[in-house]
């Protein structure tokens, strides 16, 4: 089955993918999107541009730890890993999300009562 088609992500949850994708392991920017685009079959893109400014209001937060290493193609990078803090946040936002998700999924799946 081939990935599916790119979908723009919903205000808010950009966030919550970064947290997600650094609390399956340490990794540099670039990486954070791979990692997105990884766990979600292709189906979510995100913008090197808006990646950077997320990543860094996540620090300012708290919710990230930032140190300075060497990628794999020997660059200097930025790499991101969760604090306590960015783990009880995922944590809370995934249950929000997941109520969320099955409300919405219950709401879709209602049909017109029979006469």
């Amino acid at each position: 089955m081939p990935p599916a088609e790119p979908s723009p992500i919903l205000p808010g949850t950009l966030d919550l993918l970064i947290l997600k994708a650094v609390s399956l392991g340490v990794l540099h920017g670039y990486g954070i999107l791979l990692r997105i685009e990884q766990i979600s079959g292709g189906s979510i893109h995100i913008e090197q541009g808006a990646i950077y400014p997320a990543l860094h209001r996540l620090e300012k937060q708290s919710l990230l730890d930032a140190t300075w290493g060497t990628s794999d193609n020997n660059r200097k990078a930025r790499y991101y890993k969760l604090t306590s803090e960015g783990r009880k946040r995922l944590r809370d936002e995934e249950k929000s999300w997941n109520r969320l998700a099955a409300a919405m999924a219950l709401a879709l799946n209602s049909r017109p009562k029979e006469s």
